[in-house]
């Protein structure tokens, strides 16, 4: 049997400090393969190399995966600063229309950390550039030293609103989760449904209100032991489903029935 195809968000990056490449981390299609039961391919994500209508053609579904290049503030109408800190504006020009065509024809995404962050941004939204900058937020980034087990240990708890979308999908209001970026929601963008937050108010867990498709959104990282997360498990598998109704029939999925 055919699996849906899923493109994977890539980033660019300088390889050895010289060669340039587009990259997406492993986990990403180990998540997509093993746990979504879907077909990955990676993105280059650059308007000169692919366009929208061409990847909705292609694929089934997206995922809008992670990265250190944050979307540039110009996109949401403010002026770049150090806090900003690095930009792929390829990648901007890529997927925040293809965001807003997947909404618009009911295709489905997933997005993690950047790609929860391009989510609002596509819709609207703005961004902070430094959370833990801001009074009462703490420090949400990556910790510098240790292993790749210790930077994506559990860290904090995430509380969904009780009955929706995310509190019917992991049948719990409240998980922990990774934690691993800098930037986070300032302005909700419009239809975007705010339905998780960290313990000091940072939002997590969104979906497009009233979208006809799957559009969860995640501000951590659930590609990391997805195939064992209690978390990760079930938000790959309904992204799977909801690749799989695309594919077999181009109808949408609908997140409502995931409610609690």
């Amino acid at each position: 049997m055919k699996r849906p195809v899923i493109g994977i968000i890539g980033n660019q990056y300088l390889q050895n400090e010289e060669y340039p490449v587009h990259a997406g981390g492993k986990m990403n299609s180990e998540a997509i393969a093993g746990v979504a039961g879907c077909m990955p391919l990676l993105i280059p994500a650059d308007p000169r190399l692919v366009s929208v209508h061409e990847l909705m053609e292609t694929c089934d579904g997206f995922l809008l995966t992670g990265g250190r290049p944050n979307v540039h503030p110009n996109e949401y109408g403010e002026d770049a600063t150090e806090a900003h800190g690095e930009f792929d504006q390829a990648r901007d020009a890529i997927v925040l229309p293809l965001v807003r065509a997947c909404v618009e024809k009911g295709q489905p995404f997933l997005g993690i950390c950047r790609g929860f962050q391009e989510v609002n941004v596509a819709m609207g939204g703005s961004l902070y550039p430094e959370i833990r900058d801001l009074p009462g937020r703490t420090n949400h980034r990556m910790p510098p030293d240790g292993t790749l087990e210790e930077k994506f240990e559990l860290r904090h708890e995430v509380t969904f609103t009780s009955g929706g979308v995310f509190h019917g999908l992991m049948e719990s209001d409240k998980v922990m989760t990774n934690t691993l970026h800098g930037q986070g929601i300032k302005r909700a963008g419009d239809k975007i449904e705010i339905d998780g937050h960290a313990p000091d108010g940072t939002p997590e867990a969104t979906y497009v209100e009233g979208a006809a498709g799957f559009t969860l959104s995640v501000q951590w990282h659930p590609e990391w032991n997805a195939a064992n997360d209690p978390v990760s498990r079930p938000l790959f598998t309904a992204f799977g489903q909801a690749a799989k109704d695309w594919a077999d029939q181009k109808q949408p999925f609908d997140v409502k029935q995931l409610c609690a």
